[in-house]
């Protein structure tokens, strides 16, 4: 049986992951592929529990280490009870948020030092990445336009500027990394759909010409 292929979207608040992922979905369930839908963080019961703590608004602040461990916490139970084990046999598995989530987050947002996420992220994951990454960004101010009419989370509360710092981040990621597809998610949603459908449907070319 053939390992499956890891996909991940990213992005921060406002940005119509969810919508997208479905997109994602679909354009796999064509072409007969078996998908499982997962989260991050959360994913699993535990996980889910790890993800109500880090998203509750309470009076006692949360440390950054605190955040950054629940983070690793709940990846490593979700990647031993889910990932891992889909991967294994050979379905594929879409996440809303990975560890580049992170690395945005905390590492760019909260000014986490990137060496200790990475020492993390080989611990907790050891090779696994994703295969596939399509970032969603939309600029800061109509992020928060679309989600000003919730009641936001803890993540949510923050300042214009931790979310520049967030975008920032995951712009640099993008540059680098080869597996990063960027969409601009400031278009329709019509617009934005094709353009998902369209980098998966490279990347299942690529596969299966590879």
């Amino acid at each position: 049986m053939s390992h499956g292929r890891f996909i991940t979207l990213e992005g921060t608040e406002g940005v119509g992951k969810s919508t997208n992922l479905q997109q994602v979905v679909a354009c796999l369930q064509a072409a007969g592929l078996d998908v499982v839908i997962t989260r991050e963080p959360g994913g699993t019961p535990l996980a889910e529990s790890i993800r109500e703590l880090l998203l509750e608004v309470r009076d006692e602040p949360m440390a950054t280490m605190t955040e950054l461990l629940l983070m690793f916490a709940a990846r490593a139970q979700h990647i031993d009870q889910v990932i891992r084990p889909a991967l294994a046999a050979g379905s594929w598995v879409v996440c809303d948020r990975f560890t580049d989530a992170t690395y945005a987050y905390q590492g760019g947002g909260r000014g986490f030092d990137v060496d200790t996420i990475s020492r993390l992220e080989t611990l907790v994951q050891g090779a696994l990445r994703p295969d596939l990454t399509l970032y969603l960004d939309v600029p800061v101010e109509v992020a928060a336009q679309r989600i000003a009419g919730r009641e936001h989370d803890r993540f949510e509360r923050e300042q214009i500027a931790f979310f520049e710092r967030v975008r920032e981040r995951y712009l640099a990621m993008a540059q680098r990394q080869s597996r990063y597809r960027i969409i601009d998610a400031a278009q329709s949603l019509d617009a934005v759909q094709a353009d998902v459908a369209a980098c998966v449907d490279e990347y299942l070319q690529a596969q299966s010409s590879g």
